[in-house]
């Protein structure tokens, strides 16, 4: 089961991150935003930590309420199927239709998104111990929030490293899939270790995004397309911080299942 949830995860990681000067510049005439960087950076972390805790808020609502036992117990991989065909429905969506829709259209469906997520991450309070999750998630923030804050002190520019973060991202999902028919056994330790420096590449290379993005958008002096951006970023951290999460709590199930 966490494979499927990593496997899918994965493929949402690997369909977003793309650059955003690929997208359609078929805006003009809007004043140049009043936003300065770091206000811009602030809005788009906001985004991000909100999408974080609309997955939590879902996911820990589910189990309490007993409704995360009726549906995947019930449903069974059936379920979580449905849910995650309905998560690449909206990344489909939302990625082709960015360009037309409105910025609270694209806001709206980052959050059914994070919603559909937190659905998925219900199971992880019945399949866990309470403290596990909690250490998974205090080590993902602080290793997050370190790359980024790097990312962004250092002002790196990390476009040279995307082939090799693309590639990577291509052997965890070939890996995980073979990991839903066959027992990797002394690998998974390091598949772990490979997945949480591939995820920790992506925060970096989407902090650093953030930035490109402005300074490229407010030259065009195009504030909508600025704030479609800055939506993109949000979700592209989000699944960055995800699928951290979820490496670095199979990691802390292994390493206690080794110690057993």
């Amino acid at each position: 089961m966490d494979n499927y949830n990593e496997y899918q995860n994965d493929r949402n990681t690997e369909y977003y991150n793309y650059d955003m000067d690929t997208m359609q510049r078929g805006y003009g005439g809007y004043a140049a935003p009043a936003l300065s960087l770091s206000s811009y950076i602030a809005r788009t972390y906001g985004w991000m930590a909100l999408g974080l805790l609309v997955t939590f808020a879902v996911a820990f609502g589910a189990y309490i309420s007993g409704a995360v036992v009726t549906l995947f117990m019930t449903g069974g991989r059936l379920a979580l199927i449905f849910i995650t065909i309905a998560e690449l429905g909206v990344v489909v969506f939302l990625s082709a239709r960015i360009h037309k829709m409105s910025v609270g259209a694209a806001r709206a469906l980052f959050l059914v998104y994070a919603a559909l997520t937190g659905l998925t991450f219900s199971m992880y309070f019945l399949i866990f111990d309470l403290t596990i999750l909690i250490y998974a998630f205090a080590a993902t923030a602080v290793l997050f929030g370190g790359m980024a804050a790097a990312s962004l002190i250092f002002k790196m520019e990390l476009d040279s490293i995307r082939p090799l973060l693309f590639g990577g991202l291509i052997m965890l999902i070939i890996v995980g899939v073979l990991g839903m028919f066959l027992n990797l056994g002394a690998f998974n330790i390091m598949i772990c270790y490979l997945g949480i420096a591939i995820f920790l590449g992506y925060t970096a290379y989407d902090t650093a995004k953030i930035r490109q993005n402005y300074e490229y958008y407010c030259q065009m002096g195009d504030s909508v397309i600025l704030e479609k951006a800055s939506i993109f970023s949000a979700l592209q951290l989000y699944l960055d911080f995800v699928n951290l999460f979820l490496y670095i709590l199979r990691l802390l199930s292994s390493n206690r299942g080794s110690r057993k």
